[in-house]
């Protein structure tokens, strides 16, 4: 009569083929990520090429350990789980196959107003401390320049009444921060350093004409006008004299770098 198999094979060989489907699972949701456009919601460009490698390596792990565990179980070799871990063994693998099978499940969504707002967006701090000067392009013609453009010659050069009288075409989505008239509203745009964890809002003050309907949050406008010095939130600030708003759809990729 045969010895029965001791019980702690089952539980082992689980947590083995738990660590493949983590692994495989994770590799094809950053493939996923790329392949459905969804990757630039969660990172800068620059690290495409990174996410995607990790992605391709991850699967190819993934396959060579499965092999491994299929040849173990047609020779009858019980897996070595015997290795150190910050959690139980197989619950590593339980968390990081539940947040990939999440990844699969919720789409990834795009920051907007209350993101904004909950980041402490006020008139007086919307895009004039973070955005990078050394970006600034002078030899852009105003009327090219996009919105993050404008904030960046604004941090080379913040005297409003420079700017006065030149035209502009810009796009963003609507916030109404709460210490802004009735007549006005921000125009802005979420910028992307690294990542979606570091992003934050730039933008501009926008006049709105008297008969001009009240345009909900997080609506996207491409607003056609010109620079005007205002006194917005207590200060004085560049804003757009708007003479066109048009509704538009939200880009395929609504962040700036």
């Amino acid at each position: 009569m045969t010895n029965p198999k001791p019980k702690s094979i089952i539980p082992n060989r689980l947590i083995s083929w738990l660590d493949v489907l983590a692994i495989t699972a994770w590799g094809i949701l950053l493939l996923r990520y790329w392949l459905t456009g969804k990757l630039n919601l969660l990172i800068h460009p620059n690290y495409f090429g990174l996410v995607i490698v990790t992605g391709i390596i991850l699967i190819f792990v993934g396959c060579l350990k499965a092999q491994e565990l299929w040849r173990r179980r047609q020779r009858d070799i019980v897996p070595n789980t015997q290795h150190i871990s910050l959690f139980a063994p197989g619950w590593g693998s339980c968390l990081l196959l539940t947040a990939a099978i999440l990844g699969f499940i919720i789409t990834p969504q795009v920051f907007a107003s209350d993101k904004a707002l909950q980041r402490g967006v006020t008139t007086d701090l919307l895009g004039t401390s973070r955005i990078k000067p050394q970006a600034f392009r002078a030899t852009v013609r105003p009327e090219e320049r996009s919105l993050v453009d404008w904030v960046r010659t604004l941090n080379v050069y913040p005297e409003p009444d420079s700017y006065t009288g030149q035209k502009v075409k810009v796009q963003g989505f609507v916030i109404h921060p709460p210490d802004l008239g009735k007549k006005y509203l921000f125009l802005a745009r979420f910028v992307l350093s690294c990542c979606a964890a570091d992003a934050y809002p730039v933008g501009l003050p926008v006049k709105l004409e008297k008969n001009q309907d009240r345009y909900s949050p997080d609506t996207w406008l491409e607003v056609e006008g010109q620079m005007i010095t205002e006194e917005v939130g207590g200060k004085r600030q560049l804003t757009i004299a708007a003479n066109s708003l048009k509704k538009i759809p939200q880009p395929q990729n609504p962040y700036s770098y």
